[in-house]
């Protein structure tokens, strides 16, 4: 699993220690109420909301996932999907997020 260099965070999450939160779900110890969001594993769909408590599940494949973003609820999780989709399509005129934001980080 990688994380994005610029992780986008929730509001309920912005002031506490993100480290220890990746550090948890890196860990498979668990996380309660806590989403990550990642690039889509199907091409047709932009993002994926996951609930952390799935990837603690050792059958979950996560060696390909790219988390962009981390989320308290499924209500916050929609609303940091949605900055995401409209941050990029004020700065691309499209919705490729992907490309996006690997632009983003090479350019970081």
């Amino acid at each position: 699993m990688e994380w994005y260099h610029k992780l986008y965070v929730s509001d309920s999450i912005a002031g506490k220690n993100v480290n220890r939160i990746k550090r948890k779900i890196n860990q498979n110890a668990g996380t309660v109420s806590v989403y990550v969001i990642t690039f889509s594993s199907n091409r047709e769909n932009l993002l994926d909301i996951i609930p952390s408590w799935v990837l603690m599940q050792k059958a979950y494949p996560k060696k390909n996932l790219t988390v962009i973003g981390l989320a308290k609820g499924h209500e916050e999780a929609l609303l940091l999907v949605k900055q995401i989709v409209e941050e990029t399509y004020r700065n691309t005129g499209s919705v490729d997020i992907r490309s996006y934001l690997n632009e983003k980080r090479r350019l970081a």
